[in-house]
């Protein structure tokens, strides 16, 4: 019987194409690709681009490493050395930058940029230079906390109406940082309120305006050691103003009816009760002259200071502005001179009584002092090591006794000499390095083994420079 043949209409599809279907030669290398593998059709598409380009593949091929010797037998050419490695993109330092473009110019460059700030160090080749304090929290340089602190002193008009509710509760590190940075970049200088602001906070009214809690004034400034204040002294800032703010006066209480009541004092009576370090920095070419006779009073109120800073402070004197005044004699009727130092006292008449006599209530008040700086005040260098015979008293700056403590004396010029210097200025300078040696010299003497070791930091001078202060000292003067 015979066999039902059935045509399956939905069955798969062959996976091979049928040969009936083999038209073209196009089609036998089709499916000739399909039998290829995948390294096969890569490595054919590298041989077809040799021949296109006639060029080597700039792909590094692994090739095996064969010894010297066998290389020579065989005469195999030696490989080629690998491609250089990108070179590392640093900064003017040396750090590796981050990876990435570079910043835009006007980033980087912002003296032309419109919003950049004022320099004030672009002229500040006529101004002295201020050492800090050592031992004082100071920023490193270029960090972002002296970034941010610089950047705050520089818009201090604003940070202290915007801020003034948390200046206060900042750590006493960065608030006395805050303060150097202020006095020495903000070009008002620093006030006494700026500095109530940030060592005491907002008035009471203003505290109590927003329920905020008074803060303790006991233990606010407990652990605040220095404070700086360079180049804001005689400017916006008078030692006066800075002795009321230390040492507000107490307001007696009325009586008590008892004498076993306890008295009740009103205030803090130290508002810095720990301070050990003052800079009292001026710039005489930009700030006034500062006061000697405000800076005893408040000398007399700091016996435990060890480090005071001077730099820039003239000639001492308590009538700075009466030089050339003359009064006349009640007595014999004729005109002589109202200040102690007249003008021509330290040049020409050698007068250093008045002078001597100021630096001794200093360093009787100062008898804590280890580190002096005097930086800028090589004009009247004479009066630390001369002497005044008056007509009861011999008077001179004791070494030994009063300031007897001190480690460190710091006596540069605070300027430095440039190429283009003139023979008067470099003779100046180096009577400057010569007094600092003079001083030197005797405080040593004077010690003469019985106080501790005293270590004169002073200026050098270039062998040029030295040459021309001898020329200018064998012609004498003109």
């Amino acid at each position: 019987m015979p066999k039902k043949r059935h045509n399956n209409r939905y069955s798969k599809p062959p996976s091979v194409a049928p040969p009936s279907l083999s038209l073209s030669s196009s089609s036998r290398t089709t499916s000739e690709q399909h039998d290829r593998s995948v390294n096969q059709i890569l490595a054919e598409l590298r041989r077809t681009t040799l021949k296109q380009n006639g060029t080597q593949n700039s792909f590094p091929v692994a090739t095996p490493s064969v010894p010297p010797s066998i290389r020579q037998i065989l005469q195999i050419p030696e490989t080629s050395a690998p491609a250089p490695r990108r070179p590392q993109r640093r900064d003017i330092n040396g750090r590796l930058v981050p990876p990435g473009p570079p910043p835009p110019r006007s980033w980087t460059l912002l003296a032309q940029s419109r919003h950049a700030p004022q320099d004030l160090e672009a002229g500040a080749g006529g101004r002295i230079q201020h050492w800090p304090l050592p031992g004082a929290y100071a920023p490193a340089p270029g960090s972002l906390v002296d970034q941010v602190l610089r950047r705050m002193a520089l818009d201090w008009e604003q940070q202290r109406l915007w801020n003034k509710f948390h200046l206060y509760t900042l750590p006493s590190q960065l608030r006395t940082a805050l303060l150097g940075y202020v006095s020495e970049l903000y070009e008002p200088g620093l006030s006494v309120k700026d500095l109530r602001l940030v060592l005491v906070g907002p008035t009471d009214e203003e505290l109590a305006q927003y329920d905020i809690e008074q803060p303790d004034s006991n233990t606010l400034n407990a652990d605040v050691f220095s404070l700086d204040l360079s180049g804001s002294v005689g400017k916006s800032l008078a030692l006066k103003e800075l002795s009321e703010l230390l040492y507000p006066k107490v307001i007696e209480s009325d009586p008590q009816e008892t004498w076993d009541a306890p008295q009740l004092v009103s205030g803090p009576i130290k508002l810095l009760p720990n301070l050990t370090r003052l800079s009292l920095a001026v710039d005489p070419a930009i700030a006034p002259p500062a006061s000697w006779k405000q800076l005893l009073s408040l000398a007399v109120k700091l016996p435990t200071l060890t480090h005071l800073n001077l730099s820039g402070w003239p000639a001492p004197s308590l009538t700075p502005n009466a030089k050339f005044a003359r009064i006349v004699s009640p007595e014999t009727g004729r005109n002589i001179q109202y200040s102690a130092t007249g003008p021509y006292s330290h040049s020409l008449d050698g007068d250093w009584s008045e002078a001597i006599l100021i630096l001794k209530r200093l360093s009787k008040s100062l008898y804590c002092l280890e580190y002096l700086d005097l930086t800028g005040c090589g004009d009247w260098f004479p009066a630390l090591r001369k002497d005044s015979d008056g007509d009861f008293t011999f008077d001179f700056v004791d070494w030994v006794g009063d300031w007897g403590k001190i480690t460190t004396l710091n006596l540069r010029s605070g300027y430095a000499l440039m190429d283009d210097s003139s023979n008067s200025q470099i003779l100046r300078f180096a009577d400057w390095i010569g007094e600092a040696t003079a001083v030197e010299k005797h405080i040593r003497a004077q010690r003469s083994g019985r106080g501790r070791w005293m270590s004169v930091e002073k200026d050098t001078l270039t062998g040029r420079a030295r040459l021309v202060a001898d020329n200018e000292r064998d012609r004498g003067p003109r």
